[in-house]
C-alpha cells in the first residue's frame, strides 16, 4: 500500500491536533444542546471515533451509509442510502460527521433529507474540504483543513475500498486508479 501513495499530505499527529480543535468547538458550541452525531460511512467511521473522544460534552451517535461514487473517483451525483439512521431526530441538534466535503452532492442530498425529519438544527462538520470542487453550496461549520484538488487516501478515505487503514493522509499515485 505505501508504494502506491506519492505523498504523505497529513501525519498522524497533524490529523490528531486537527480533530483535537474542531472537537473543542463542537463541545463549546453545542454545551446547552441536546448533540447527535451522525457519521457518514464508511469513510468518516475513524475521524468519527476520533472526534467523539475529543468531544467533552455528552453526545449520542448514529450511522448512516450512503453512496454516490461505486467504485469509481468522482461522484455519480445519485445518493443511494444503504443504512439509514435508527434514532428519531426531533429534538436533536445534528452534526453529521463526513470525510472529505468534495463536489457537495451528497451533503447537500442528506441536509435536505434530515431536516424534513425535524431536528433542532444541522451542521456539518468535515475533516477536509475541497472547496474547489464543489458543484452545489454547502457549508461546513466545522472542518479540520482545506485540501488541494489531489486525491488522497488514507484515514478512512478509500480508493475502492483500499487505504482506509492508513494513519496518515497521503496522495494517491494516478497511475494506481487509472490517470496517467
Amino acid at each position: 500500500m505505501l508504494n502506491d501513495i506519492k505523498e504523505v499530505l497529513y501525519s498522524e499527529a497533524y490529523i490528531d491536533s486537527m480533530v483535537k480543535r474542531v472537537g473543542a468547538e463542537i463541545s463549546h458550541d453545542y454545551a446547552d444542546k441536546n448533540l447527535l452525531l451522525v457519521s457518514v460511512l464508511k469513510g468518516s467511521v475513524v475521524f468519527m471515533a476520533d472526534l467523539m473522544r475529543a468531544i467533552t460534552i455528552p453526545a449520542r451517535i448514529d450511522f448512516m451509509c450512503v453512496s454516490s461514487y461505486g467504485s469509481g473517483t468522482k461522484t455519480s451525483g445519485v445518493v443511494k442510502i444503504i443504512k439509514d439512521l435508527d434514532i428519531n431526530l426531533k429534538g436533536y441538534d445534528i452534526v453529521i460527521v463526513e470525510d472529505i466535503l468534495d463536489s457537495g452532492k451528497t451533503l447537500h442530498y442528506l441536509v435536505n433529507l434530515l431536516k424534513s425529519r425535524e431536528p433542532n438544527s444541522i451542521e456539518i462538520c468535515t475533516l477536509f474540504d475541497k472547496p474547489e470542487r464543489r458543484e452545489v453550496e454547502v457549508y461546513a461549520k466545522y472542518k479540520g483543513c482545506d485540501i488541494p484538488d489531489a486525491f488522497i487516501v488514507g484515514y478512512g478515505l478509500d480508493f475502492d475500498e483500499k487505504y482506509r487503514n492508513l494513519p496518515f493522509v497521503g496522495v494517491l499515485k494516478p497511475e494506481v486508479y487509472g490517470e496517467v
